[in-house]
């Protein structure tokens, strides 16, 4: 009887606690989620690769880095030229068809760049022709003097300043050339996101890409210093018009703003930039693929640049 009875005190003992297996298994399944979690987070920004979406009112676009940059850019030379919005559809709708929104170093014949212009025709050097900012200027030049082109169907305007083979192509890509203006022109806030991996980063060109942007965008623009030697206490918030590291683009409309913060997030790659805010929202190149995200400080009146 006294063995049954040590028996039984120990199967006993064992069912008196068996919340510590379970509490063992907790344990670890936490350990496991939270690592889990931890190198998800730490995986989450390689994850999406690279690209860009556009999210409007008339619909969504994917672009890769290079399409979105030249779009930017697009939008920037009609500002600079002050075109009405109807002068970048057109001006989307003939890249697309002419190039995908791409800075080709040829095609038929001696044709070069975003909208496939030849130097035999008169359009200018190579060199030239694959600068996108030169080249979307020389075809909104040549645009404005097509008489009534606001007024006219796309593709008849722009057949007449690219004199295609066939100029019908160009009224199918009007829907995305609308989209695109809707977003880079300024007209729906914070409607382009771009991503991409922390090890596509490049060098900080800052000042490089400030010139290039008032470049595009024109004399207009102005642009504050950097003030790195102010600081911040813990009960002492620093004024966004003057945040430590970062240039100040000065706009004038929401619009502007919008159009100069895409700019900047689309260039931001190529130019090694870490952040852009505007209008309440932030964009930040680590975390990319989130797109504009809430930022109450970020102000109004100008493009913050980091």
């Amino acid at each position: 009887m006294g063995a049954w009875a040590k028996l039984k005190a120990r199967a006993g003992s064992g069912r008196r606690h068996p919340w510590r297996w379970t509490g063992v298994a907790v344990v670890i399944v936490i350990a496991l989620g939270a690592g889990g979690y931890a190198a998800f987070h730490r995986a989450r920004p390689y994850l999406h690769g690279s690209n860009c979406e556009v999210r409007t009112t008339n619909g969504k676009m994917p672009l890769d880095l290079e399409q979105a940059a030249n779009a930017s850019t697009i939008a920037a030379v009609a500002f600079r030229k002050r075109l009405p919005e109807r002068a970048s559809v057109i001006a989307y709708a003939t890249a697309i068809q002419e190039s995908h929104i791409r800075n080709l170093p040829g095609g038929d014949r001696d044709s070069v760049g975003m909208f496939q212009q030849r130097p035999s025709q008169g359009w200018g050097s190579p060199e030239k022709l694959r600068d996108p900012v030169q080249a979307t200027s020389k075809f909104f030049d040549a645009l404005v003097k097509v008489k009534d082109y606001l007024d006219r169907d796309l593709h008849d305007a722009a057949q007449i300043v690219q004199r295609s083979a066939d100029g019908d192509a160009y009224a199918q890509h009007e829907p995305q050339g609308k989209i695109l203006a809707r977003a880079f022109t300024g007209r729906e806030a914070a409607s382009v996101r771009c991503w991409f991996p922390p090890g596509e980063k490049t060098a900080p060109r800052r000042a490089e890409a400030l010139r290039e942007m008032r470049r595009a965008f024109g004399g207009r623009l102005q642009v504050d210093t950097p003030q790195a030697s102010l600081t911040r206490t813990e009960n002492q918030a620093i004024s966004p018009a003057s945040s430590p590291g970062h240039d100040a683009v000065k706009v004038t409309t929401a619009r502007t703003g919008w159009a100069v913060a895409h700019w900047a997030m689309t260039h931001a790659q190529a130019y090694g930039l870490t952040e852009v805010r505007h209008g309440g929202k932030r964009w930040l190149a680590a975390a990319g693929h989130d797109g504009w995200t809430p930022d109450k400080t970020a102000p109004t009146d100008r493009v913050l640049i980091r």
